[in-house]
């Protein structure tokens, strides 16, 4: 008979960034009143995202942790925390030991961030021997328009390349890269750290899909975080812009959780014969 898998270690957090265009503020009452065990702060353009006062008084209002800190790598958060891309990353380290957060997430560098990307590997070990905050390092994509393919990031979109203590798993940037979601988990091994749920469907475009709608092995990779005791944080970091309504916002963010909390619980291990 199959074995059943008790359900992880890993809590359910609910990303910032699943809210927009609504605000910091709302992901915390949301992720509170559908019963995620946590958020993972995006740091962007809102104010409140890059405010650790202000984000520890919602987390203390709303009763809910803050389990990891997004670095502020993306285009339009350029001049967020400063220019300089250490800094920015030095700052998101000082968020999350502050906020209680053990994880932070960052992007490789882009290609034209040139000197980051050259110091980048060996200064995301410097920093991780430096504090109990892991630095999982975001598995990317290569950027399309039409037939033309562009490298934007450096060392590499495919971050198993690199050696990195601890990696992110993004199945919406698998599904955009066109490459194997389970078999980047198999090279990334026991360092994966923490995984963004989404799906895709190999758009050229980054879809952030609710998992389920796309065509990434979401469910799978869940089983398989279960049979394996994975003891990082599972954060739902979908799309839901084009919701006509906050009611349908929050119906695709509880299905987006019913269907991570299922699958983490759904495992079976079968005995060898």
């Amino acid at each position: 008979m199959a074995e059943p898998v008790c359900i992880p270690d890993a809590k359910v957090a609910l990303s910032t960034a699943s809210v927009y265009p609504e605000s910091t503020a709302t992901a915390f009452e949301i992720a509170a009143r559908l019963g995620y065990d946590g958020v993972e702060v995006m740091v962007w353009t809102d104010p409140v995202s890059q405010d650790i006062e202000a984000l520890r008084r919602l987390s203390d209002y709303h009763r809910i942790p803050i389990l990891a800190v997004h670095a502020p790598c993306l285009l339009i958060t350029q001049r967020v925390w400063s220019t300089d891309p250490w800094t920015k990353l030095q700052r998101a380290q000082a968020a999350a030991e502050k906020l209680g957060a053990t994880t932070v997430v960052v992007h490789p560098p882009f290609r034209w961030q040139r000197q980051y990307a050259r110091d980048f590997v060996t200064g995301i070990w410097r920093m991780a021997d430096e504090t109990d905050v892991r630095f999982a390092v975001e598995n990317m994509y290569p950027w399309r328009y039409r037939d033309r393919e562009m490298l934007a990031y450096a060392p590499d979109w495919d971050v198993t390349k690199e050696d990195y203590r601890h990696f992110t798993i993004d199945l919406s940037h698998s599904a955009t890269a066109r490459s194997d979601a389970l078999h980047m988990v198999d090279r990334m091994g026991d360092r994966l750290g923490h995984v963004h749920l989404a799906d895709g469907r190999g758009s050229a475009k980054d879809e952030h899909l609710v998992p389920g709608r796309g065509n990434q092995p979401c469910a799978e990779l869940l089983e398989r975080l279960a049979l394996t005791g994975f003891d990082g944080h599972v954060v739902i970091e979908v799309n839901t812009r084009r919701a006509m309504s906050g009611a349908e916002r929050e119906a695709d963010l509880a299905e987006a959780l019913a269907f991570t909390r299922l699958h983490l619980a759904s495992a079976v291990r079968v005995p060898r014969p």
